[in-house]
């Protein structure tokens, strides 16, 4: 009994020793450029964009896949048939109802090339069927098309090939830039939650600094109250501000856990993650030019392709509209072989030859205005979109025209917030001092300190918004001003090492 336990104390004291370790969070320090890779890298909106790009990847695959050749098998293996038809009796000169019962397969092989410039499509098939009658008479046949070649052309029609070749490489274009661009709203998204934490944890270390200095002034109050170094509302009011600032504290903390959990939640790190932040220091002055940057807005950023887009679709339905409106006529024309035989051998003995040319057109003679509508609200679209095109490029430009110049103004605001950062401490700092000696009142202390909070606040919006800034301009014209690379190469490369 005494072993046992033994036993069960030393189990349960292992368990107090390792249980706390089973159970503690776990401690990231995150700088900013960390923090926008594992965002880039394993947040759910990336792997979003990433799909997003892969679906337009396939689209654009699928578009060249039909310009190739293609092979198509299309087959009957079996079909059974059992029924009471009618058949005219030509000797009695009446119709009569007789069963039936045959058999029949199929097999055609074929191979089509569209052509863009044409529209039209090339094709050669071979094809071979067979079939066999039960009854009172049984019968076998084999008719076989050895080869036949052919052209399908619609003469004055629509040319759907001939859209599709100027649209869809824009299309797979704009989609590699739109990947860089959501790509670079990630990061952008990722700076905000950062910098939400980092002011978190400067309203939290300020707040932990109030309360402890609250504390000192308060018992230092009571010492000289009771020597009537000051007065009964003057201690008064040090007792609420220790209050105060502890309600403050635990306001603050819940934010701040808030935003903890926000952005490891949006890193994809686990909730009960504690992240310790490394603030950037100053970053290095960088002089970005607004007709630079307009001229590479333009010639990288994807709205202006979808822009584009949109204008040769809606171009393409006015085109579609007209010519569906109009006389239509298709040609089609084919040469080959074909043969019949009561066997298969035989079905490839000396075929006949086989030709086929067809003209064929249709003329809207009366349509009761319906092919004029559509031509009319086709020319109206694309009127609208070219207008809200031009409307979308102006304020895209007002965008990077106010990024850039607030970019700009930010650096030398980051210089100003830091100085005034150092100044509000330093003054603290004294003020306190000579609250403490007596030489000044409350008040100004009080000030003093709601001084150095403001500062504090300052100098992390400052960096915030230089830092959202430079990302903003990132994705706004895919372009990387510190380094001076297309963000569109890097991206060409990076895929195809990855994808």
């Amino acid at each position: 009994m005494r072993r046992n336990f033994l036993r069960f104390a030393i189990c349960l004291n292992l368990g107090c020793v390792f249980v706390p370790f089973l159970f503690a969070q776990t401690k990231i320090v995150l700088d900013l450029q960390r923090t926008i890779e594992l965002a880039n890298d394993s947040s759910l909106e990336a792997f979003r964009v990433r799909n997003l790009y892969l679906s337009g990847y396939w689209e654009y695959r699928t578009y060249k896949a039909n310009r190739l050749p293609s092979i198509t098998l299309n087959a009957t293996p079996a079909e059974y048939n059992r029924a009471i038809t009618q058949r005219y009796d030509s000797e009695n000169d009446v119709d009569v109802y007789r069963s039936q019962q045959s058999y029949f397969a199929y097999g055609n092989l074929s191979v089509k090339q569209n052509l863009d410039w044409t529209g039209g499509t090339f094709y050669v098939n071979s094809n071979l069927s067979y079939i066999r009658s039960f009854g009172a008479t049984d019968a076998t046949q084999f008719t076989s098309v050895p080869l036949r070649i052919g052209y399908s052309q619609s003469l004055l029609g629509y040319n759907a090939f001939k859209w599709e070749k100027r649209i869809e490489p824009l299309k797979y274009e704009k989609v590699k830039k739109q990947l860089i661009y959501n790509m670079e709203a990630v990061s952008e998204q990722a700076t905000t939650y950062f910098f939400a934490l980092a002011m978190a944890d400067a309203k939290y270390k300020l707040a932990q600094d109030i309360v402890a200095s609250s504390d000192t002034l308060y018992r230092m109050g009571m010492q000289r109250h009771k020597i009537a170094a000051i007065s009964q509302a003057d201690l008064l009011t040090l007792k609420l501000d220790l209050v105060n600032a502890r309600n403050t504290l635990q306001n603050i903390a819940i934010s701040r856990k808030r935003a903890m959990f926000a952005l490891a939640s949006y890193l994809g790190m686990d909730k009960n993650t504690e992240i310790q932040l490394d603030l950037p220091g100053r970053p290095h002055e960088i002089s970005i030019m607004v007709d630079k940057a307009l001229n590479l807005a333009k010639e990288n950023n994807p709205n202006f392709l979808e822009w584009k887009q949109n204008v040769l679709e809606a171009q393409q339905a006015l085109d579609k509209a007209k010519k569906e409106s109009r006389l239509n006529a298709s040609f089609d024309a084919s040469v080959g072989y074909n043969q019949v035989a009561d066997n298969l051998s035989d079905a490839y003995r000396r075929p006949m030859q086989q030709e086929l040319v067809s003209v064929s057109f249709s003329i809207p003679l009366l349509d009761w205005g319906v092919s004029k509508g559509k031509r009319n609200m086709a020319h109206n679209n694309l009127e609208v979109v070219k207008t809200s095109s031009r409307q979308s490029e102006l304020t895209l430009e007002e965008e990077v025209i106010m990024t850039v110049n607030d970019f700009n103004i930010q650096q030398s605001l980051i210089a100003s917030a830091e100085e005034a950062l150092d100044l509000s401490i330093l003054a603290y700092n004294e003020t306190r001092q000579r609250f403490v000696i007596g030489k000044t009142d409350i008040n100004s202390l009080t000030l003093s300190l709601n001084r150095q909070q403001e500062a504090q606040q300052n100098y992390i919006s400052a960096l915030q918004n230089y830092w959202l800034n430079y990302y903003k301009i990132r994705k706004l014209t895919l372009h990387d001003f510190a380094s001076g690379f297309s963000l569109s190469e890097k991206f060409d490369y990076n895929l195809n090492s990855r994808w």
